[in-house]
């Protein structure tokens, strides 16, 4: 599905699987992080994000956790759309790549050592 709409996906895989949300992770980008900044959080507000805010309409809930990366503000709130679908500048691919694979690391820090460690070790 459309990032938009990825609540309809994931609702059914959660039903399908058992998955209780609050051991759903979702990684995501984060427009309020500056880019390649990474951080982990549990539920909390959605920050104008459609594809969380689709989530949380499909699974009635916000308490699922979240690897957010940063990927920095647009110059307008109307270019939100063109900025996170835009290229990264060539330093900032490479510091992306970066995030990436610690994001992979955060999440097999969740599920191996719990939220509040991966928050505490990577935040």
């Amino acid at each position: 599905t459309y990032m938009n709409d990825s609540g309809e996906s994931v609702r059914l895989l959660v039903r399908r699987y058992g998955v209780d949300p609050e051991d759903l992770v979702i990684v995501h980008d984060e427009l309020d992080l500056p880019a390649a900044a990474l951080r982990v959080k549990a539920g909390g507000g959605l920050a104008g994000h459609n594809g969380l805010r689709s989530i949380r309409n499909h699974l009635h809930t916000d308490e699922f956790l979240r690897v957010r990366i940063g990927v920095s503000k647009p110059v307008s709130k109307e270019r939100g759309a063109d900025h996170v679908l835009a290229r990264f500048s060539k330093r900032e691919r490479a510091e992306i790549d970066v995030t990436l694979e610690q994001a992979a690391d955060v999440v097999e820090a969740i599920v191996t050592d719990g939220v509040d460690a991966a928050m505490n070790r990577y935040n």
